[in-house]
């Protein structure tokens, strides 16, 4: 037996889903989006090489006899998904300002949790829960957080459902409808893609803080005008 056919690498999801099939990607979704030490799982790519390994060009990525079942993806992916968000938000409710609260951690930091309300107060609940999806790090992050900031239960559940299916579903039907096309440069171009679905996603939160760093840069440049103008008046006065 070759042993090294049985390593995997963690970071890798063409390795992760050769050697786990469908229901460890399955099992990884839930991991990355519900146990908080998931969020190094590289969940994004992983969705659209399983996308691709369910299509007709499967064999040409992964080898033959490794074609993964759609409709067992499109099912088993956002209930995963879903269920990981859940008990990540319950975890938060939970035990979420003990686990933030503590100054020596490197990981569940308080500064997540301000940043987070900032975030949510900003976009609004939805909206925030829905976006995070297509970002990493941040959909691990993000369900923990609304626990420990008390987003109501039912809402949280409603958005994590419709955040949880897009994210799922679109990632794998960009991998399956476009796998013949993706196959032959899959090593080389699948990164930069991932990363360009992602800028797209958050791109409603990068135009909002171009716009916060022009609002203060103008109030700044407001502030410095009218102390010119006090200085002055108290000159003239004086003289």
């Amino acid at each position: 037996m070759d042993y090294n056919q049985l390593a995997v690498n963690l970071l890798d999801a063409k390795s992760l889903i050769s050697s786990l099939g469908a229901i460890g990607l399955i099992a990884i979704i839930f991991a990355e989006t519900g146990l908080l030490v998931g969020f190094f799982f590289p969940g994004d790519s992983l969705l659209i090489i399983a996308g691709v390994a369910s299509s007709n060009a499967a064999s040409s990525v992964l080898g033959e006899g490794t074609k993964l079942p759609i409709a067992a993806l499109l099912i088993g992916a956002p209930l995963a998904a879903i269920a990981g968000a859940q008990l990540g938000h319950l975890i938060g409710v939970k035990v979420g300002p003990k686990m933030f609260d503590k100054p020596e951690s490197k990981i569940f930091r308080r500064e997540y949790v301000l940043k987070a309300e900032e975030y949510f107060n900003k976009f609004g609940p939805g909206k925030a829960v829905v976006l995070a999806r297509f970002m990493p790090i941040v959909r691990t992050f993000l369900n923990p957080v609304a626990g420990t900031l008390e987003m109501p239960a039912r809402t949280f559940f409603l958005w994590n459902v419709i955040g949880g299916v897009l994210w799922t579903e679109s990632m794998l039907l960009i991998g399956y409808f476009f796998g013949d096309a993706l196959a032959p440069v899959i090593d080389r171009y699948l990164i930069p893609a991932v990363l360009l679905i992602v800028l797209l996603s958050i791109s409603p939160i990068l135009i909002e803080v171009v716009r916060e760093r022009k609002k203060k840069k103008a109030g700044g440049a407001e502030a410095a005008e009218a102390e010119t103008a006090q200085a002055g008046a108290g000159r003239h006065r004086r003289g």
